[in-house]
């Protein structure tokens, strides 16, 4: 049975600024095969369309995110916790702060490459409500290793009901 996240009482998910960059940096190293540096963080964190936020417990940095802003989507390049803090709730709490970004008149999804390799990854976005709509071959540079790219579409049942909501307010009024 697969073990169910409860939140950190304490998460806090803020912007990212420059001082938490030995915290993400230490946190990508730990996590990945092939981490960023400083610099690719930097020349992403640099673009117009770039956000990057941390999750924050106690004034500690446990976990972050990188992602772009797109017309109809938002792309995840980079997402961590550090390994102590792992199934305790801290990557659900970043997952449904980027959910709580969409909209169903703007952006209505959100998209991410997964190595092919990294089950876990796999398996924590799937249960975010993710799912796995293409494969890209090849797609590392430091690696032959194929990506998965995962997909999270809100709801249109529930938007429907969004809208039915809003016409009915309207029509009330």
């Amino acid at each position: 049975m697969p073990r169910i996240e409860k939140p950190i009482a304490c998460t806090h998910i803020r912007w990212m600024i420059r001082r938490d960059m030995p915290s993400v940096l230490a946190i990508e190293n730990q996590s990945f095969e092939f981490p960023w540096s400083e610099e690719e963080f930097i020349r992403a964190l640099r673009q117009r369309n770039c956000i990057g936020m941390v999750a924050e417990l106690n004034e500690v940095v446990v976990g972050f995110m990188i992602y772009e802003l797109h017309k109809n989507r938002l792309h995840v390049l980079n997402f961590a916790v550090n390994q102590d803090f792992r199934r305790s709730g801290v990557g659900r709490s970043m997952i449904d702060k980027l959910i709580g970004k969409l909209s169903y008149q703007r952006r209505s999804r959100i998209l991410l490459e997964v190595r092919e390799t990294n089950l876990p990854a796999q398996l924590f976005f799937k249960s975010a409500g993710f799912q796995a709509v293409s494969v890209l071959r090849s797609f590392y540079e430091d690696s032959p290793e194929d990506a998965y790219v995962m997909q999270f579409r809100q709801d249109v049942t529930e938007s429907e009901a969004h809208q039915s909501e809003d016409t009915s307010r309207r029509m009330a009024g």
